[in-house]
């Protein structure tokens, strides 16, 4: 008779999200700890940590960002073959890749707003840039996570300085859609609440995603039922689009209009205090330790599935 394997939170990581997922790993741990044996590695570098069996525990990437989001962490957890939670490599790829994802949701029949690639900050023709995607731009990583280095900017002298102020690399430009900010967390294939995120100064960057009274969050946002149906439908939408499974984290923009438009999908949100996955999970009767149950209850079946194809 197999016995019920451990669960292994893997949190910290390499990237500028580093101290967020170690907070989502400490308090994701301590909630599993309650049903199942846990225990927490901090990952330092883009490596497995030896001395773990794949037929005796399941793992859990609880890392925002570069591996953790990316895909590449998940890479080596299916060739080394472990089960784990979340989505797979491939999902995950998409996913971080903002454009990569919005193409794969436009296809789907989510609304998205245009947007320009570039690597070479020196490349982009500002004036064009913005004839063509107005003067109320965005710009972001296209494959880095929780807003990091997000310019909000107003014309072509703001986005002048906002290119210059950045290096080579995988980014994208974006039409900025005003309205409400709101997320849907997908468990399974169903939709959660819906929360409306107000930051302070408008603009949910960063700093305002990981300080304490800095946004107010209203959950369940307060919408017309339409809205309510039609975000629910995109998000689950989006989330088989890009191949997720087991959970995700889905965000829009509702226009004054009630059309949404898409952001992005969060393969790996996270399970802190001031996160917004248990917030939309709590909409639905979900408690902190019964959301992370759930979250891992898939990972669990595939585990019991392998475990009697190699019996």
């Amino acid at each position: 008779m197999n016995k019920e394997p451990s669960i292994t939170v893997f949190a910290g990581g390499i990237g500028p999200e580093r101290d967020v997922s170690l907070a989502t790993g400490a308090a994701l741990t301590e909630s599993l700890a309650k049903s199942f044996q846990s225990s927490m590695i901090d990952l330092t570098e883009e490596a497995l940590p030896g001395g773990l069996d794949p037929t005796e525990t399941i793992i859990f990437p609880a890392i925002h960002g570069t591996f953790g989001e990316d895909g590449e962490l998940q890479t080596l957890l299916e060739k080394a073959g472990f089960c784990y939670s979340g989505s797979d490599s491939e999902s995950s790829r998409v996913c971080m890749d903002k454009h990569l994802s919005k193409e794969a949701v436009r296809e789907a029949g989510v609304r998205v707003s245009p947007d320009l690639l570039f690597s070479d900050p020196t490349s982009v023709d500002v004036e064009q840039t913005v004839t063509e995607l107005g003067p109320d731009l965005v710009m972001k990583p296209t494959d880095q996570g929780s807003s990091v280095a997000l310019h909000v900017v107003h014309g072509a002298d703001e986005l002048k300085e906002a290119l210059s102020s950045v290096g080579a690399g995988n980014w994208m430009i974006e039409h900025r859609v005003f309205g409400r900010e709101v997320t849907v967390g997908i468990l399974g294939e169903s939709a959660l609440g819906i929360v409306e995120v107000i930051p302070t100064g408008g603009v949910y960057d960063y700093e305002r995603k990981y300080s304490s009274g800095s946004t107010e969050y209203r959950y369940p946002a307060v919408l017309s039922c339409e809205i309510e149906s039609t975000l629910r439908d995109f998000a689950l939408k989006s989330f088989n689009a890009c191949g997720c499974r087991d959970f995700a984290r889905v965000d829009f923009i509702i226009c004054e209009d009630g059309n949404a438009h898409f952001l992005e999908v969060n393969t790996l949100p996270g399970l802190t205090a001031t996160s917004l996955l248990p917030k939309s999970a709590s909409c639905a009767g979900y408690d902190f330790d019964r959301l992370t149950t759930r979250l891992v209850e898939p990972a669990f079946q595939r585990f019991s599935r392998g475990s009697l194809l190699s019996a």
